[in-house]
């Protein structure tokens, strides 16, 4: 059976439903119950038209659901005018649904789960494997999430800029269970991407494709996080690299300049360095200034201060950090290494060594503690 077809069918079935007379909450179980009967029958007998199968039996799902529930009986009308299996209906109610689940009223966690179960089409499972909590508690979320947009209607106008932030927060979960979090992003975005004329979209897919190309090469064999400089760029996905080359140069070419493509045209530079020594400095520095001047993120002012180090000498950039909150995330962790690219290894080795205590996950903190090691290791003889 091909999952991947079966889940990208579940927004235009969701929206059929709604269409008909479902609200939203009951249409994506409808359709969950749906996608069970497919798991399950599918493999022996499948049936010659997916989404109409689907819509089918999950419309009768949410009958049953509807005729056992003493408290929808308003909806009577709506049960009496059940349709005929036939061919289902055209309209694409993706993008909507998009906007829903990427409601302003929801918080960016219940975003995030809501878009994968009703536009993923992942269970409630697999999204509580993914962001490593009890299954019970992601149904909660996502019962929560359902409820507080239960009142928005369908058809109403949403914000882009909303969704791909959410997203984003997809893809950078990466992976765990057996949900690739950083690929299903990928996929939700070529989804948008194809009902949506928007260069902010297509910035975010080419961020996307050209981070993940270099994920085969971030990590050892040991399971060690690999820096950027030091990574095997043989192990880059080029054809990735290339994709997302040529999707974000046609976005640039509309010139409607936003934060993802700016930060996907510093991805790219990165791609197209041959070595760590061959980066462009000077055109990263250019375009960091391009997203402080869109978005004024001190994340985006921390990432220039550790460019301009490399463009200007390590001096330069510890003058420019020293204009930030030493508070920021991974702000000690860029102070040490421009201290040390400046020769100062004391400094340096100690400032590692509070980073590490810092660090907002388990493969950073192995990283910077190793480097406070080498540079002490370095001191002693």
């Amino acid at each position: 059976m091909n999952e991947s077809l079966l889940r990208a069918l579940v927004p235009a079935v969701i929206g059929i439903l709604v269409r008909r007379g479902a609200d939203f909450s009951a249409a994506e179980d409808a359709v969950q119950d749906a996608l069970i009967e497919a798991v399950r029958g599918w493999p022996d007998d499948p049936p010659r038209d997916p989404q109409g199968w689907l819509v089918t039996v999950a419309w009768r799902k949410f009958l049953d659901a509807a005729r056992a529930d003493a408290s929808r009986r308003q909806r009577e009308e709506v049960v009496d005018r059940e349709p005929q299996p036939g061919p289902t209906e055209a309209a694409d109610d993706t993008l909507q649904l998009y906007f829903l689940c990427a409601h302003p009223s929801l918080t960016p966690g219940s975003a995030v789960a809501l878009t994968l179960r009703a536009v993923g089409g992942l269970t409630t499972r697999q999204i509580a494997q993914a962001y490593l909590v009890p299954e019970a508690t992601m149904a909660q979320r996502i019962s929560r999430a359902k409820r507080t947009v239960s009142d928005v209607r369908f058809n109403q106008p949403g914000d882009v800029a909303t969704v791909l932030r959410v997203l984003y927060l997809v893809f950078n979960e990466g992976y765990s269970g057996d949900v690739d979090l950083a690929a299903e992003a990928i996929r939700l975005t070529r989804r948008l991407a194809a009902v949506v004329d928007h260069a902010e979209v297509a910035g975010l897919l080419a961020l996307m494709l050209l981070h993940h190309a270099r994920r085969p090469a971030r990590t050892g064999a040991d399971g060690r996080l690999v820096p950027l400089a030091e990574q095997d760029r043989s192990r880059w996905n080029t054809g990735l690299i290339a994709e997302g080359v040529a999707i974000l140069q046609a976005a640039l070419a509309r010139d409607r300049l936003g934060e993802f493509q700016a930060q996907a045209a510093i991805a790219a530079l990165h791609a197209d360095a041959p070595t760590a020594a061959e980066t462009d400095w000077v055109q990263i520095v250019e375009w960091y200034d391009e997203l402080v001047r869109l978005t004024d993120s001190p994340v985006a002012r921390l990432n220039r201060a550790v460019a301009v180090g490399e463009a200007d000498g390590p001096r330069a950039g510890l003058a420019a950090l020293a204009d930030l909150d030493p508070a920021l995330p991974r702000y000690t962790a860029a102070a040490a290494y421009l201290h040390e690219r400046d020769g100062d290894r004391v400094t340096a080795a100690r400032l590692y060594a509070e980073a590490a205590q810092s660090a907002p996950n388990l493969a950073e903190r192995g990283h910077l503690t190793r480097q406070a090691a080498r540079l002490n290791a370095q001191l002693r003889r």
